[in-house]
C-alpha cells in the first residue's frame, strides 16, 4: 500500500472513532481540565476522593493566579491598616478626660462631657456650617466647570491634538502645586498694598480692599483657589469619560442631522451620568473633611475670617496646639467622621432608589 493509501485508511479509521465515540456519548472527562469532569454533574458523579483532588487543584491554581495580585495590593492594604484602621482605636480619648502622665488607657472616663463642652460654646455649629457649605460650593463648582472644560477640550483634540494636549497639561499643573506656593501667588493678588487685585481697583477709580480682614469674600476667595487647583484633575477624568464613548452614537446622530450641541445634550452628558454620579458620592463622603492646607495656609489663619473660613479640620488642629485639649479634639474628630458617614450612606441610598449606579 502507497502513502496515499495508508493516508486514506488512517482518514477512514479516524471516522469510525468518531462515530462509536457519538455513538456511545460524550466523553466524560476533557483534556483541557487534565482529568477533570466537564461540569458540575459530573464533578458529583466522581468517588469522593477524586472530587476532592480535583478542587484541591482548582483552588490551589485560583491562588497561584491572585498571588501577583494580592502581592501589588498588599503595600495598600497595609498602609489602609496602619493610618485608617488602627487609629480607630483612639476614638475613646472622645469619651476620656485625658492627661500626659496616665496615658490612654488610664485617664479616666467622662462620658460624653467633651461632646457637651463641644456643642455648648457654639463652636460646633460654625465649623460645622462653614465645612459644609464651603464643601458645596467646592464640589458644585468642581462639577461644572470641570464638564464644561472637558466638552470644550474634547472639541479642541478633535480639531488641533497637539493644542489640546498643551491646554491638559496647563490645566493640571496647579494641581501639583503644593499649599505653600498657592498660598504666595494668592498673597501677590491680595495684599491690601502691593497686591495686583488692589492696584487694578484703585486703577478704576475704586477703594482698595483689606482682603485678609474681610471675611465675607472668602467664600469666594477659596471656591476660585480651589477650583483653580483641583479642576484640571476632574478635565481630565470627565474626558476620559467622554472619550470611552463609542463614536458610533455620534456618526448615527449626525446621519440624523444633530448639530453638535444636540449630540453633547442628548448623547454625551447622558452618557456621563453613571460617573458623575460616582464622583460627586465620593465627594460628599469627604464633605466634613475639608482641605486643611486651603483653609490653614492660604487664609494665613488669620482669626478675623475665623467666621467664615473656620472648619472642622482648622479647630482641631488649634484644639490640639492652642488648648491642648485632647479629649474634644477627638470628640470633634469622631462627630466629623460619624456625620459623613451617614450623609454618605444616606446620599447612596436615595441614588440607588432613584435606580442610578451607586457606590454599594
Amino acid at each position: 500500500m502507497n502513502i496515499t493509501d495508508d493516508g486514506q485508511e488512517i482518514l477512514i479509521q479516524e471516522g469510525l472513532a468518531k462515530s462509536m465515540s457519538g455513538a456511545l456519548g460524550p466523553p466524560t472527562t476533557s483534556v483541557l481540565t487534565d482529568g477533570a469532569p466537564d461540569g458540575p454533574e459530573s464533578v458529583e458523579a466522581l468517588p469522593p476522593d477524586r472530587t476532592r483532588s480535583y478542587r484541591r487543584r482548582r483552588n490551589r491554581g485560583s491562588w497561584q493566579r491572585d498571588l501577583t495580585l494580592l502581592l501589588m495590593g498588599a503595600p495598600a492594604l497595609v498602609a489602609l491598616l496602619v493610618f485608617n484602621y488602627l487609629p480607630m482605636a483612639g476614638i475613646v480619648l472622645a469619651f476620656k478626660n485625658y492627661n500626659t502622665y496616665d496615658g490612654v488607657l488610664h485617664s479616666p472616663w467622662v462620658g460624653l462631657q467633651n461632646f457637651h463642652f463641644l456643642f455648648s460654646n457654639g463652636d460646633a455649629l460654625r465649623v460645622t456650617r462653614n465645612t459644609v457649605v464651603m464643601n458645596s460650593l467646592f464640589i458644585v463648582a468642581n462639577l461644572v466647570i470641570s464638564i464644561g472644560l472637558a466638552l470644550l477640550l474634547n472639541e479642541i483634540r478633535d480639531r488641533a491634538p497637539w493644542l489640546g494636549k498643551v491646554y491638559q497639561s496647563a490645566m493640571f499643573l496647579p494641581f501639583v502645586l503644593s499649599y505653600v506656593v498657592i498660598t504666595n501667588f494668592v498673597l501677590t493678588f491680595l495684599n491690601a498694598d502691593t497686591g495686583i487685585v488692589n492696584h487694578l481697583l484703585r486703577h478704576f477709580g475704586a477703594s482698595g480692599v483689606d482682603w485678609y480682614n474681610a471675611p465675607n469674600w472668602w467664600p469666594l476667595v477659596l471656591t476660585v483657589v480651589e477650583v483653580w487647583k483641583s479642576v484640571g484633575f476632574w478635565v481630565i477624568v470627565y474626558l476620559a469619560g467622554i472619550i470611552s464613548i463609542s463614536p458610533e452614537y455620534y456618526e448615527a446622530a449626525s446621519i440624523d442631522g444633530a448639530s453638535r450641541w444636540q449630540q453633547i445634550r442628548q448623547i454625551t452628558l447622558p452618557l456621563l451620568v453613571p460617573l458623575i454620579v460616582i464622583n460627586v458620592l465620593l465627594s460628599l463622603s469627604h464633605i466634613f473633611n475639608a482641605d486643611f492646607g486651603l483653609f490653614f495656609q492660604v487664609t494665613q489663619n488669620s482669626t478675623t475670617l475665623y467666621p467664615t473660613t473656620d472648619v472642622i479640620d482648622t479647630y482641631v488642629y488649634r484644639s490640639l496646639t492652642s488648648i491642648g485639649d485632647v479629649g474634644m479634639a477627638a470628640a470633634a474628630g469622631l462627630y466629623q467622621s460619624f456625620v459623613g458617614f451617614v450623609l454618605v450612606v444616606t446620599a447612596n441610598w436615595l441614588v440607588r432608589r432613584r435606580g442610578a449606579d451607586a457606590l454599594f
